[in-house]
């Protein structure tokens, strides 16, 4: 465990012994977008989730993105029990098992509705939990922050796979800069409170991500092409404390299970509001590419690679496949 994250864990609790508890008695919810109900999926997802608590007995309380602190941080308090709710990026789980990175395999999944299969009706989601609840951490819910995530850069237009050629992308982890190697691109790995900064000073020439990120983001000033490629699910997950959640009582923990119900069906809901974004892109003045099906092809062939980095074992693929199916 990192010093900061001690710190940071510490200083949560002492807080809370210093209000006497009273906080203790609330959902905390931490955000990781601004509270933009049209251009946030995940936002949309913590909104609805916090009103029905509220609306249903329970006191929650949303706490803007960094005010509790990073996603390492938000992570080691909900493992501690300090933190109820967090809304928070796929690897942060994936650091106590690696089942959950099927979600971010290249062309792998068709749409939303085949995600929701696999994870539910093909009881994804239930082993995933099985891994990280030992740890006291609960994958409550998975979340689209908007259509499949496509590739946005400051240099040229991407309208095929040798046009990587030439491009820095900023990546999230390494398993995602062997998949730009594999594209012919190189990558680097950057913080995302530091993506502007490495965007303007050609750190990274460009990331990955759906098309609403530069417009939510305030990226549009420097980020001048996107290309359309419908990669993988753009994905974000709910975490909670399992300690906090299997101490409610039984009433208590039916509200939260309903909430997370009301509150994924309203992210799904706006996933279908979503497609006006890429006319909102051209009008900042970020230009459009539309891969047709032989460049996507071309894509999906290059990142096979992808299915063999050891990231995830072959049996592991082969579970998501059958899940997916199902």
């Amino acid at each position: 465990m990192k010093l900061t994250q001690i710190i940071t864990g510490s200083l949560f609790a002492a807080a809370l012994a210093v209000t006497g508890g009273v906080a203790s008695a609330q959902v905390k919810i931490a955000l990781d977008s601004p509270p933009d109900l049209e251009g946030s999926g995940s936002y949309v997802w913590a909104h609805t989730f916090s009103t029905y608590l509220n609306d249903n007995g329970m006191a929650a309380e949303e706490f803007q993105r960094g005010a509790l602190g990073g996603d390492d941080e938000l992570f080691d308090q909900v493992s501690q029990g300090l933190l109820e709710v967090s809304m928070s990026p796929l690897n942060i789980v994936g650091s106590i098992d690696k089942l959950i990175y099927g979600l971010r395999l290249p062309y792998f999944f068709k749409d939303m509705a085949e995600v929701d299969r696999a994870l539910n009706e093909g009881g994804m989601l239930e082993r995933i939990n099985a891994a990280t609840t030992p740890e006291g951490v609960r994958v409550l819910a998975v979340n689209t922050v908007g259509q499949a995530s496509g590739i946005f850069n400051t240099k040229k237009p991407v309208q095929s796979v040798a046009d990587m050629a030439g491009l820095r992308m900023r990546a999230l982890d390494e398993s995602q800069i062997e998949l730009y190697e594999a594209w012919g691109a190189a990558g680097t790995i950057v913080s995302w409170a530091e993506v502007p900064n490495a965007l303007q000073t050609g750190v990274a020439d460009g990331y990955l991500n759906p098309a609403f990120v530069p417009l939510l983001f305030g990226h549009t000033d420097f980020i001048k092409h996107f290309t359309d490629a419908a990669i993988s699910p753009s994905l974000r997950i709910t975490i909670v404390s399992e300690d906090w959640y299997q101490g409610l009582s039984d009433a208590d923990r039916a509200t939260v299970d309903a909430a997370a119900a009301a509150a994924t069906q309203a992210n799904r809901d706006w996933l279908k509001t979503q497609d006006a974004v890429l006319g909102k892109l051209e009008q900042a003045g970020v230009t459009v590419v539309k891969l047709d099906e032989a460049a996507r092809q071309e894509f999906r062939a290059a990142s096979a690679p992808a299915y063999e980095s050891g990231l995830l074992t072959q049996d592991q693929i082969a579970a998501w496949e059958a899940a997916k199916a199902d």
